[in-house]
């Protein structure tokens, strides 16, 4: 008989609050659930904070969210999981970067603490009580987790300097159009 530590158990209710959280963040983006602008309007959003294309870039984030908070609640392919949550965070916490740390003056308080949660999952495993362990860890090799979070920082890293740049052009452009007035 296998027994359960607290370890697994505090594994568990890291998943399970970790892993709600973001899918339902992602099921704001994509399906305009729990009070969300659905893909529309978050790809509207999108686009206003430099990520284009908007829509493409709604779905994207929503589904690392949903799909990635899903399955690191569900404990199954958690280095993936983990790592396109904290791909998705990332993201998230460059748009609330300028507004400093604390979440209640809109800063990226909340997208670091889940990414780093989430991506602390990937490296530590789901622990027993997840599926990974139950299909015997064929979705969790410890070769995957940095194959998983080296591919996605290096896909953040691109997406939020591609960012940074339009920013900065659009930035220009406005420049450019005031002194010509």
């Amino acid at each position: 008989m296998t027994c359960y530590d607290r370890r697994d158990l505090g594994l568990l209710l890291l998943r399970l609050g970790t892993g709600g959280v973001l899918a339902a963040h992602g099921a704001q983006k994509l399906f305009g659930w729990f009070g969300g602008h659905g893909l529309e309007g978050t790809g509207q959003f999108m686009e206003s904070v430099g990520y284009a294309p908007g829509r493409a870039s709604a779905a994207a984030a929503g589904l690392a969210e949903m799909g990635g908070g899903t399955l690191l609640a569900l404990g199954l392919a958690t280095p993936a999981a983990g790592a396109a949550a904290a791909g998705a965070m990332a993201g998230a916490a460059a748009v609330h970067l300028p507004n400093g740390f604390f979440a209640q003056e809109g800063g990226y308080e909340h997208p670091a603490s889940l990414g780093l949660t989430a991506a602390g999952l990937a490296v530590t495993g789901p622990g027993r009580l997840s599926l990974d362990h139950a299909a015997g860890h064929v979705l969790d090799r410890g070769w995957m987790v940095p194959a998983a979070l080296g591919v996605t920082a290096a896909v953040a890293a691109f997406v939020v300097g591609v960012r940074s740049r339009r920013l900065r052009q659009r930035g220009e452009g406005e420049q450019g159009a005031l002194s010509e007035e």
